[in-house]
């Protein structure tokens, strides 16, 4: 478990021009896993898809949290929205001008992939995080959930809670116009642990809409992009029940849809006895499981992401090595667990007080 960090402050902050950009100087203060006190300031450059998503906002917290210990130089910028592809390619530019040793980004889609390329071309040493690129060897390595045992596992406990009923299930994924790894693996992860069949590995909505779960017979009523967003996951929940409204599983890409979507069923008299769950485990995200808004979700750690980037990438400016994938996989797992208040034998979870310690934003 990684505890929660609170809110750092930053040294000295800058605003830039065109993306939002700060910048945080810190002085070596300390000595942090990767870096040495003492050390030279070594520029870093964090992309996060988005500033208001507490999710991102928590990983710039705990950029600039290990900045501050490992005397890293850090600029930060984001997207003005989830699949603000523009935007990040700017602050890639920017990075590559500035001389920065390497670049940490949560990809907005493959929009970004050139850009990261030329950072590469360019001597920058690349990590994504939370978001793998497609193809992975886009960067030179991701930190990052495992987005489909994410989803697998709020999958094998919808199937367990619906006691063999049937399922009519609305998928509120992130996007229909653009294909991004944390959006079909998730989807898929979900899909995978419900026991439903899934075609295209890569490509969400084209699994057969009815046949057998685990449990019993399940029908999928909609797939519908939310952008991440409450909004998103309203109108979504909306377009679905209009769809078919007898849904009784609503799979949400991340907690804001969750609680849009929550929303939605309220407003059409129908949120009982319909199962929701999600992924993040944010700080408003287990309280939603407390509140039973969200029947389950599974908690991924942003902080621990931004601080090994940050000190990957100062250890390396010093001459040290470069991190390695977790066996098996083809990115650094940080890790996930599944936060519910309904337990189910043979599924390793916690429960939302235990959640509440290890939660972010």
């Amino acid at each position: 478990m990684f505890p929660r960090v609170g809110r750092t402050r930053a040294v000295a902050l800058l605003a830039i021009a065109v993306v939002g950009s700060t910048v945080v100087s810190a002085c070596g203060g300390g000595t942090g896993e990767a870096g040495v006190s003492g050390d030279k300031a070594v520029s870093v450059a964090l992309i996060t898809k988005n500033s208001t998503n507490p999710f991102f906002v928590s990983m710039q917290e705990g950029a600039k949290k290990a900045a501050q210990a490992e005397n890293v130089k850090l600029t930060v910028s984001a997207g003005k929205e989830d699949g603000d592809e523009a935007s990040q390619v700017q602050a890639i530019e920017d990075a590559i001008a500035r001389g920065d040793k390497g670049i940490l980004i949560t990809p907005n889609g493959p929009g970004v992939n050139a850009a990261i390329k030329k950072a590469r071309d360019a001597g920058l040493y690349v990590i994504a995080l939370d978001t793998p690129p497609d193809p992975a060897n886009t960067v030179d390595i991701t930190f990052a959930t495992d987005n489909f045992k994410a989803g697998e596992l709020i999958g094998k406990w919808t199937a367990t809670q619906l006691g063999g009923k049937p399922a009519t299930i609305a998928l509120l994924d992130l996007f229909n116009d653009k294909i991004v790894s944390v959006d079909y693996n998730r989807d898929q992860g979900f899909l995978t642990g419900m026991g439903i069949d899934t075609a295209d590995k890569k490509k969400n909505g084209d699994e057969a809409k009815t046949g057998n779960y685990s449990g019993g017979s399940y029908t999928i009523a909609c797939n519908e992009p939310t952008n991440g967003a409450e909004d998103g996951g309203r109108t979504a929940m909306e377009n679905c029940l209009s769809k078919n409204p007898n849904i009784n599983v609503v799979y949400t890409i991340n907690e804001p849809a969750a609680v849009g979507a929550h929303k939605a069923l309220q407003a059409a008299g129908k949120a009982q006895g319909v199962l929701v769950v999600s992924v993040d485990g944010g700080c408003d995200g287990v309280r939603q499981v407390k509140d039973g808004v969200i029947g389950a979700t599974s908690q991924q750690y942003p902080l621990k992401m931004a601080e090994l980037g940050v000190q990957s990438i100062a250890k390396i400016a010093r001459g040290g090595e470069k991190p390695q994938v977790t066996s098996g996989l083809d990115f650094f797992d940080t890790g996930v667990t599944l936060v519910t208040d309904k337990p189910v034998a043979g599924i390793d979870s916690i429960d939302s007080a235990a959640g509440a310690k290890t939660c972010w934003g």
